[in-house]
C-alpha cells in the first residue's frame, strides 16, 4: 500500500519533465505600422513565441493617425506606458519588440515645430532603455518605415512629415540602441527595398508588404532564439 503514493510522486515528475519547455514570450509596442503587420506575425511565429502586444478593443484603429490604445504614439507615450507597465513585476516578456517614431516626427504646418523634438526624442529612448534594464527585459529595437513628402504631404493637411527627419530620427534611435547593446531590426531599409508601389496611403502599406515585413521580422526573431533559450 505504501508503495501507491511513491508511485504518483514518480508518475507526477516524469510528466514534469516530460512537458515542452514554455514557449519564449514576446510583447510589441509599436505605432499604426506594427498593428498591420501584427497579425501576419503573430501567424508566422505561432509555435515559437507567445504573441502578445499593448492592445485595446478596436478605437486605434478607427483612425490610425491617432494613437491610444493598440497604437504606441510617440516616444513621450511609449515611455509614460512602460513606467506604468513595468511596476507590474509579472510583466517579464523574453522579449520586448518595440518602436516609435513616425508619431514623434510629425511637424505642425502652422509652427513646423516637431510633436517630440530630437533631443526629448533621444532622452526618451535613452530614459527606456535604462528602464527595461533595470527591468532585466530584454529590449529589440524596430527601425522606424520610411516617408516619402510628396505622397505624404499632399495627403496630410493636420500634420507635415519628412523624409529627412525620419532618417534624423532612425540615426538618433541607432546610436542609442549601440549604447546599450540592443538588437534591431532594419525594417526601414527592407520596406525601403521593396519599393514605394506598396504605399496604400500616406505612410502605411499593403497586404503583400505587410506580409513579407512579418516575415522578415520573424526571421530576424528566430535568429535570436538560441540566446533566448541559454539565458532563460
Amino acid at each position: 500500500m505504501k508503495t501507491r503514493p511513491v508511485f504518483f510522486i514518480l508518475f507526477s515528475i516524469l510528466l514534469i519533465c516530460a512537458a515542452p519547455p514554455a514557449l519564449p514570450r514576446l510583447y510589441v509596442i509599436g505605432d499604426s505600422i506594427s498593428m498591420r503587420y501584427g497579425p501576419f506575425l503573430e501567424k508566422y511565429v505561432q509555435g515559437v513565441w507567445q504573441y502578445d502586444r499593448k492592445s485595446d478593443n478596436g478605437q486605434a484603429a478607427k483612425n490610425l493617425d491617432i494613437p491610444v490604445g493598440a497604437n504606441g504614439g510617440d516616444s513621450r507615450m511609449v515611455l509614460q506606458y512602460l513606467k506604468l507597465k513595468t511596476t507590474d513585476k509579472t510583466f517579464q516578456p523574453d522579449i520586448l519588440l518595440l518602436n516609435c517614431g513616425l508619431h514623434d516626427i510629425k511637424r505642425n504646418p502652422k509652427t513646423n515645430a516637431a510633436q517630440v523634438d530630437s533631443v526629448s526624442y533621444r532622452t526618451n529612448l535613452d530614459t527606456i532603455c535604462r528602464l527595461l534594464k533595470k527591468r532585466k527585459i530584454r529590449l529589440v529595437w524596430m527601425r522606424t518605415t520610411s516617408v516619402d513628402d510628396e505622397r505624404h504631404n499632399s495627403r496630410s493637411t493636420e500634420f507635415k512629415r519628412y523624409a529627412r527627419d525620419l532618417e534624423a530620427y532612425n540615426a538618433i534611435a541607432d546610436d542609442v540602441m549601440k549604447k546599450y547593446r540592443v538588437s534591431v531590426i532594419d525594417l526601414y531599409t527592407f520596406t525601403l527595398n521593396l519599393g514605394n508601389g506598396h504605399f496604400v496611403d500616406h505612410v502605411h502599406y499593403d497586404d503583400s508588404a505587410m506580409q513579407l515585413q512579418a516575415a522578415y521580422i520573424a526571421g530576424c526573431l528566430q535568429d535570436m532564439l538560441p540566446s533566448i533559450r541559454k539565458h532563460r
